[in-house]
């Protein structure tokens, strides 16, 4: 006869593991039903962590805010850019803006080649990057007011003032307050560098990113003043519309409109609409002055989204439809069982591009680390996808932050 005792722990583990699988079970009930959820509605982030997401660079001057919002929502290219820059110590001023045209990339990323600063904290620090890009293309209006309520707790704490470098102002703009900041001198752009936690204090809920700040009591630091001149020619490229929360474009910025010219589109008030559209019926208006910004997935460089949403809206893959083929082809169930074709991957991809010394990589959809570096000649040989689908829907401008076929 088996003693009682026994009988009772037995039962015991038997019950024990009778509970983790209907928990297993249920997870995955729940996760199902939350993928039915994501497929009917976006996923967006709450206030308390975009605050904490924008908070490096809220205090950006408006003109260099736009642009580095833009710039994030293509992770592949602020590499290559980091990388060039690094190969191209020697060119400066005009020659460098020359150099940098001839490269196909975003005009954001290029007219940033003039601030190697920005450039190495967004590609040092590329998984916040991605996240901020990520956010703003699902999120552009809830970012816009982040960034309003970091600059309104620095203005609170007293570390938001004019200065020989900024000037802040509180204007109304098509009926709301907004906190503005511009440079000084027109001419002239100067970077802040702050610590979040002195200049705003601490998060309160999700913590800032974990990135290198600057050290010192200093609120505020500024360094070495770049001239516009020759490197924006026809002025900024991005400026932030706070009454819509939307970034505007500028489409007579010499990157912007080369950018235009090189695909078809014809900018800076130049007759006729979309040229690549009048086979069509469609001539558009042009690209005269500023228009809205929209993203452009020709130079996502197959870098994932972060949700089917985006991904079906550009026409890209999702972090999410990357999991379920990773565990597909675990399961020996996808066409290709064992290739990772999507999700987190090592540091030798970047979308659907090599890293470093892998240029036969099998990961295809990847956005793994950027420590390895990135072949800019190899990744671009792959990066045409989408210039020639985009066409043009209306209105006036290209589709995209510089490449596309729509408005600006």
């Amino acid at each position: 006869m088996i003693p009682s005792s026994d009988l009772l722990r037995a039962a015991g583990k038997y019950a024990t593991v009778l509970c983790v699988a209907v928990i297993v079970s249920g997870n995955g009930m729940l996760a199902s039903r939350g993928q039915e959820t994501s497929a009917q509605q976006p996923v967006t982030l709450p206030a308390d962590q975009l605050d904490s997401l924008v908070a490096p660079i809220a205090l950006y001057p408006d003109p260099l805010l736009g642009q580095t919002l833009v710039a994030s929502t293509y992770p592949l290219e602020v590499i290559q850019l980091k990388q060039w820059l690094d190969q191209h110590k020697d060119l400066k001023d005009k020659a460098l803006a020359d150099a940098v045209q001839k490269e196909d990339w975003d005009p954001s990323i290029q007219a940033l080649a003039a601030l190697p600063d920005v450039v190495k904290q967004l590609a040092d620090n590329i998984k916040w990057t991605t996240d901020l890009g990520n956010a703003f293309l699902a999120q552009e209006a809830d970012v816009m007011n982040a960034v309003q309520r970091m600059r309104q707790k620095a203005q609170g704490t007293g570390n938001l003032k004019s200065t020989d470098q900024v000037k802040v102002e509180t204007q109304v703009v098509e009926n709301k307050s907004v906190i503005v900041i511009e440079q000084a001198n027109p001419e002239v752009i100067y970077v802040p560098s702050y610590n979040p936690t002195v200049v705003y204090g601490a998060a309160p809920y999700y913590p800032y990113p974990p990135m290198y700040y600057p050290m010192g009591g200093l609120a505020l630091s500024f360094g070495i003043g770049v001239a516009m001149g020759a490197f924006w020619s026809g002025g900024w490229g991005y400026g932030c519309g706070w009454g819509g929360g939307t970034i505007n474009v500028n489409n007579n910025n010499t990157f912007v409109r080369n950018s235009n010219r090189n695909n078809g589109n014809v900018g800076n008030g130049d007759r006729g609409g979309n040229r690549g559209d009048r086979g069509n019926g469609n001539r558009g208006n042009g690209n005269r002055g500023n228009s809205k910004w929209e993203h452009n997935p020709k130079h996502r460089g197959g870098a994932p989204y972060s949700s089917n949403q985006l991904a079906s809206k550009y026409g890209g893959t999702s972090r999410e439809s990357g999991a379920s083929r990773q565990s597909q082809g675990r399961q020996g169930q996808g066409p290709q069982a064992g290739v990772n074709r999507g999700g987190a991957s090592g540091g030798d991809r970047v979308g659907n591009r090599s890293v470093g010394n892998s240029p036969s990589a099998t990961n295809r959809g990847a956005f793994g680390g950027a420590g390895s570096g990135m072949s800019g000649s190899s990744a671009r040989a792959s990066s045409s996808r989408g210039s020639s689908s985009m066409g043009s829907r209306g209105g006036g401008g290209s589709r995209g932050g510089g490449g596309g076929r729509r408005g600006r």
